[in-house]
């Protein structure tokens, strides 16, 4: 929901810092027992106006404003002040956010704003050149008061008004459709535009028999779905993260040498997305009647590591992990490293921390499943909901931003047991199988995106030790592309070795997705 919401909002922005940061020296902060503060910054957007701020310091004279030019109206201005209480809440009160626009570029247009705080969302639209206001009766409760004085209320510009919002809403919704269209709303117009995705065709045959004697344990399955639901969903994914595959599976063998998939995010019969181990066959034939159209690769080990994989150890974990629902609990600590180098503009923290509010107003459960025990992990806290946990943070003069940034750690235990995404559930496979050797301890592979897992120096480097069904006559892939009829590519595949501490503070800001060295 953050990253489509991303999609669709250009945004005057907010900064989050803690109190003792205070805000930037080189930025004015105006006071007084009604008006908050308005502090500008110089930071842009490709889509956007600026940054704005709101910020309330006591006992501070200095008065600042802050102007931005919008999609209808060149000039924009802003304050906020509070109002007294009313006799409900007479302690709480309310506040005016007064918004002045002039300059129109034209008669017609309109400027269209969505107004939010971790508490509340509104919206609302200017097509006149006047002040504005948005009224706040009463603010929710008092951690919603100090919030605000704070941090502010975020203010979100639609990009080109209205017109340009239905444009937004038309490029995202398609990703969802499980049709032609959808399909290629994904690859023509989100992953090729957006990625730098080529998307080459096949020649035939686009699926292949495998022979189940040439496949290993620990051999490891990428999966890219382009069109419906889950293609919508990965498409997503895939942009934010800089992974050009949104699933993945592992292959085991057993005692008899029968071929199985181990996979998190398998959906039984109740629907719900669980861990299971199923028979190669059965796999098999659910990705051929995916409407999803899924692409699938098949990553054969390298022969020494290969040899070195403790299948005994790989088979025991996996049956621990066994009917576990999939790792919802830190599927988006995976993808937050960093302060700011992992948001595709105009996604940022505060769009995050306000969508992760909204969810939680309308669906508490799924919040408290998706971000709320991880980041009471990350406190040290237990049972704090959304509000609560945003207070803690004030309370110990913390960011939020950071609190995202803290890495998950693999021993922690979540209510429904360890948590552990589709590539999770592999690598920490891998850990127990021997892969990592003396590091294994040193790596959290929760940490680890699916583009940080086939970027591995673990997989099969010759390919004239590739099975001879592996890919089309034509194909030189370094993998074994098993079904699809677009060519699957994984830039930079098969190139970073193990190090400790892998992938807790990498960027992965597209369309490049650079990233430094041991990040």
């Amino acid at each position: 929901m953050a990253i489509t919401a991303a999609v669709v909002l250009s945004r005057v922005r907010i900064r989050i810092w803690g109190r003792s940061q205070g805000p930037p020296q080189d930025q004015g902060c105006a006071s007084g027992s009604a008006t908050s503060d308005i502090v500008a910054g110089a930071q842009q957007f490709p889509q956007c106006c600026g940054f704005v701020a709101f910020f309330y310091r006591v006992g501070d004279s200095r008065n600042t404003s802050i102007e931005w030019e919008g999609a209808c109206f060149s000039g924009n201005q802003a304050r906020l002040e509070f109002t007294e209480g009313d006799r409900d809440k007479p302690n709480l009160g309310g506040g005016v956010l007064y918004l002045k626009t002039s300059e129109a570029h034209s008669w017609a247009c309109m400027d269209l704003y969505v107004f939010a705080t971790p508490y509340r969302i509104t919206w609302d639209y200017y097509f006149s050149a006047r002040e504005h206001t948005l009224k706040f009766d009463s603010w929710e409760e008092q951690a919603e008061l100090e919030y605000v004085k704070q941090h502010g209320v975020s203010v979100f510009l639609m990009p080109s008004g209205m017109l340009g919002t239905m444009l937004s809403l038309i490029d995202v919704l398609p990703l969802f459709s499980n049709t032609a269209w959808g399909q290629s709303a994904n690859i023509d117009f989100f992953l090729k535009k957006h990625m730098g995705a080529t998307f080459e065709k096949r020649s035939q045959p686009w699926q292949t028999t495998i022979n189940p004697e040439d496949v290993h344990s620990g051999d490891f399955l990428a999966v890219s779905k382009i069109r419906g639901r889950w293609g919508g969903f990965e498409t997503l994914e895939k942009w934010v993260t800089g992974a050009f595959a949104g699933h993945t599976a592992v292959c085991l063998k057993d005692g008899m040498g029968n071929l199985w998939v181990g996979e998190s995010g398998h959906e039984n019969e109740k629907g719900e997305e669980i861990i299971a181990v199923v028979p190669w066959d059965e796999w098999w034939e659910l990705a051929l009647k995916d409407s999803s159209n899924p692409q699938i690769a098949l990553l054969p080990l390298h022969p020494e590591l290969r040899a070195k994989f403790n299948s005994t150890a790989a088979w025991e974990y996996a049956r621990s992990m066994s009917g576990k629902p999939y790792g919802y609990h830190n599927m988006i600590f995976s993808w937050i490293d960093t302060m700011a180098d992992n948001y595709p503009p105009p996604l940022d923290t505060h769009l995050v921390v306000s969508v992760m509010s909204m969810w939680t107003r309308m669906q508490p459960a799924y919040a408290a499943n998706m971000w709320n025990e991880a980041l009471n992990k990350r406190l040290g806290t237990e049972g704090l909901d959304l509000y609560e946990i945003l207070t803690e943070v004030e309370n110990r003069e913390i960011a939020f931003d950071d609190l995202l940034t803290i890495p998950e750690q693999d021993e922690w235990v979540y209510s429904d047991g360890k948590s552990t995404t589709c590539v999770a559930f592999i690598l920490a496979m891998y850990k127990e199988a021997g892969i990592f050797g003396p590091i294994s301890n040193s790596i959290q592979v929760t940490e680890f995106t699916i583009r940080d897992a086939y970027m591995l120096k673990i997989f099969e480097d010759n390919q004239t030790r590739l099975p001879s069904w592996c890919n089309g006559k034509d194909e030189k892939l370094p993998y074994c592309q098993i079904l699809g009829y677009n060519r699957m590519e994984l830039p930079e595949y098969n190139t970073i070795e193990p190090y400790t501490n892998m992938n807790e503070h990498c960027p992965s800001l597209p369309p490049t997705y650079d990233r430094p060295l041991r990040c």
